[in-house]
């Protein structure tokens, strides 16, 4: 579904780059976890597949196009929900369908449908300051999918969340992503967080980045919190963490 071939990637301002001919891929359908240290090019990740930056060297595809040759074929959803607040929820939600020109009837209906599916019918003509910060997020959720792009790109989405909060809408994001068969990739500096959610984390070990280390979760889905006690996933969280404390060190 994404694939990175030989991508290079310099800021101006820097004198060493941030990736060098860094190669790697995402399955179709699966639920990945991009970590690594502050600073470290996660974000860059997501601006790269965005086009928000440009690579020096080396292409992006997605399911096998390159990107430039192709339109709205990434979500985004980021670490703020981003919703202006003179906007009802419905006319936020409306936002992506009005850059792609879709008419009102079909918005009023897609809106309808993302409302019932995320479980806040009843909120369509309330206003962000109505929402908890959980609410808010799920409709930020919401809102991206209805660019309906097979691939999202959730850029620590819940970071700002309080602990309960947070586990609340990581069981509540497995739900909407084992509904809607979409390609998730996720940054959080969350070990436990990225091993809950992921099917594979990517862990980011150097800068410039050359390659990324790859680890399988050993758990299927529907998953519960239940598996993150076991010794084997006590061992990979406590493995995850010296790499990143290694890398910050």
């Amino acid at each position: 579904m994404l694939t990175f071939k030989n991508v290079t990637f310099r800021y101006p301002e820097d004198e060493t780059a941030m990736m060098e001919n860094l190669s790697f891929h995402v399955e179709r359908g699966a639920f990945v976890s991009l970590i690594g240290a502050s600073g470290c090019g996660k974000s860059t990740v997501f601006r790269l597949i965005n086009r928000l930056l440009e690579p020096q060297n080396g292409e992006i595809f997605v399911d096998g196009k390159e990107i430039h040759q192709i339109r709205s074929y990434a979500g985004y959803m980021p670490q703020k929900d981003l919703l202006f607040p003179w906007r009802t929820i419905e006319k936020n939600l409306c936002l992506p369908m009005e850059i792609q020109k879709i008419g009102r009837e079909e918005q009023k209906e897609r809106v309808t449908r993302v409302l019932e599916q995320v479980g806040l019918e009843g909120y369509r003509n309330k206003y962000p300051k109505d929402l908890s910060g959980g609410m808010r997020q799920r409709i930020s959720f919401a809102r991206t999918l209805l660019t309906e792009a097979d691939l999202m790109l959730l850029d620590e989405p819940f970071s700002a969340l309080d602990a309960l909060t947070r586990m609340d809408m990581q069981e509540w994001l497995l739900h909407q992503w084992e509904h809607f068969h979409k390609t998730i990739v996720f940054i959080t500096h969350d070990v436990e967080e990225a091993v809950f959610l992921s099917k594979k984390i990517y862990i980011i070990t150097e800068t410039p980045m050359t390659h990324l280390e790859v680890v399988d979760v050993p758990e299927g889905y529907p998953r519960n919190r239940e598996f993150l006690r076991r010794p084997d996933i006590e061992m990979l969280k406590e493995k995850l963490t010296r790499q990143l404390r290694k890398q910050v060190n």
